[in-house]
């Protein structure tokens, strides 16, 4: 890195610095979508390039973990990509894309990485496991035949939650255990911090957590369905229809936060400080605080259905 570079006042280095080791970026989000569509954003989710996916199949999900992009889709569709954070060349940083032969045919919907295993959840209580970053996947016995809908690592557990209520917990992957939500529809996402575990609903309401296990209902929250939740900053951030957005620092108590959007905001994630919502007709959402958001152009008008963060 020479003397050129400069912060943001105009400051520049006061001696070239060098290393062996390579630079990391300020971070990398990643969007999956319709019709195999993938974007990656480096500036915090301001703007989007286009990558090749190689695929046409609606891609759903995506996570990042020992420098691998992992995205699943519809039909069994899993992609592959290596590290967006340590730039070697061109096609390492989410551009270049590899389909992997998985075995089965269900949709792919939630995607996860935690204790050195990438995991993947889908219809019909699919559970696959890749130990190897993703080149092979071995199928586990989820014990439901319910879809699995979104899959997380959190407070070093894996959660899937679904269809009808349903939430599995694994440490390792191989071996899952039921709890019991207090719930009867749809669980579409789960988030953990503040020593909290939160999921949200089909119908609008808010439950969570001291260990995972036993749930209390915080009631509900809004009157449309919540597709996604998160934390980072101190602030759980929930969103689904009709541009809902709520927060809370506790996951007790939950605030509506005012979107200026109608749009169908499908999944939130957190990073370098900023928050990032992608939607159902393509358009992205940011905050650095989950209150205060701004409308962000991806270059689609196509659904974008995950997104992941990676340093």
């Amino acid at each position: 890195v020479t003397t050129g570079v400069k912060d943001s006042a105009g400051n520049t280095l006061s001696s070239q610095y060098e290393t062996s080791s390579g630079f990391k970026t300020s971070g990398i989000f990643v969007a999956v979508g319709d019709t195999g569509l993938i974007f990656s954003s480096s500036d915090n989710g301001t703007t989007w390039t286009s990558r090749t996916s190689g695929v046409s199949t609606n891609l759903r999900s995506v996570t990042y973990g020992d420098g691998t992009f992992v995205a699943g889709g519809n039909s069994g569709v899993i992609l592959t990509s290596t590290n967006a954070s340590t730039w070697i060349s061109e096609t390492s940083s989410g551009t270049s894309w590899s389909a992997v032969i998985d075995g089965v045919s269900d949709s792919l919907v939630g995607t996860a990485y935690g204790n050195g295993m990438h995991i993947i959840s889908g219809g019909s209580g699919t559970i696959l496991t890749s130990a190897d970053n993703g080149n092979t996947w071995t199928t586990q016995t989820s014990g439901t035949s319910e879809s699995l809908i979104e899959i997380s690592y959190v407070n070093n557990s894996f959660f899937a939650t679904g269809a009808s209520g349903v939430i599995i917990s694994s440490n390792n992957g191989s071996s899952w255990t039921s709890k019991t939500s207090g719930y009867g529809f749809n669980i579409y996402d789960m988030a953990y911090g503040n020593s909290t575990f939160v999921f949200v609903t089909f119908g609008g309401t808010i439950s969570s957590s001291s260990d995972g296990t036993t749930w209390t209902s915080r009631g509900t929250i809004s009157s449309g369905l919540f597709n996604s939740v998160t934390y980072g900053n101190s602030t759980f951030v929930a969103v689904g229809n009709s541009g809902k957005i709520y927060t809370s620092p506790d996951g007790i108590t939950w605030t509506s936060r005012t979107s200026g959007s109608s749009d169908t905001f499908l999944q939130v994630a957190y990073g370098n400080s900023t928050f990032v919502i992608v939607t159902m007709n393509g358009r992205v959402f940011t905050s650095p605080d989950g209150t205060t958001w701004t409308s962000r152009t991806s270059g689609t008008t196509e659904s974008l259905n995950g997104i992941t963060f990676t340093e």
